[in-house]
């Protein structure tokens, strides 16, 4: 389980087959799970200042792993202890998005992302989604374009990928677990609408 809060950009060293090798001032152990672009991986090696992780065929057919090069994002797993901000991001990439506009928003950028249609029904207004790792707020949704928009403040931009990214993109998604869950629950209720659903996430 993650937070979707990064703990630093990591330089990769090399991505050979199916290892991906990260030199990082974080020092994990064999065995730790961390997420890498917010895809969930398990450690395999260690050295002095780096550490390696292996995709299965599975992630590397889902991931954007044109991303995976110069710089990537890490966060370990959460662990019981730590104070927990962000939101629960399972580490679980859902599909990729495209970034189609980057817009100035006085001091902030507004990024406007398009997934794949079956997956906009987990978008919900104001609601999180998670970003290449990164635990977001969603501002606004066209779902007749798949579309969702984030404003980026200038911290944000700075200390992420997002200062790399341009129309053209790809990113690793991971929607929201509890809209996931949810919308399974209650699928078959047509009764239940979204706006009851984000009043049952607000009581919680």
């Amino acid at each position: 389980m993650f937070t979707g809060l990064i703990r630093e950009l990591a330089e990769v060293k090399s991505f050979n087959n199916n290892i991906l090798t990260l030199k990082s001032i974080y020092k994990p152990k064999i065995g730790d799970s961390i997420a890498v672009n917010g895809a969930c991986l398990t450690v395999i090696n260690i050295s002095q200042n780096s550490f390696s992780v292996e995709l299965s065929n599975e992630s590397k057919n889902i991931l954007a792993l044109e991303n995976y090069k110069n710089k990537v994002h890490i966060e370990p797993a959460m662990m019981m202890q730590d104070r927990f901000e962000g939101h629960i991001v399972q580490g679980h990439i859902d599909c990729l998005g495209e970034i189609v506009a980057i817009n100035k928003n006085g001091n902030a950028t507004d990024f406007i992302i398009k997934i794949p249609p079956k997956y906009i029904k987990f978008v919900i207004n104001k609601g999180s989604i998670a970003v290449d790792g990164i635990s977001l707020t969603i501002n606004d949704i066209d779902k007749t374009k798949s579309h969702f928009r984030l404003t980026i403040i200038p911290h944000t931009i700075q200390n992420t990928l997002f200062k790399t990214y341009k129309i053209g993109t790809k990113v690793n998604i991971e929607t929201d677990m509890f809209a996931r869950y949810i919308f399974n629950m209650f699928n078959n209720q047509n009764k239940l609408s979204w706006d009851d659903i984000d009043k049952i996430m607000a009581s919680y």
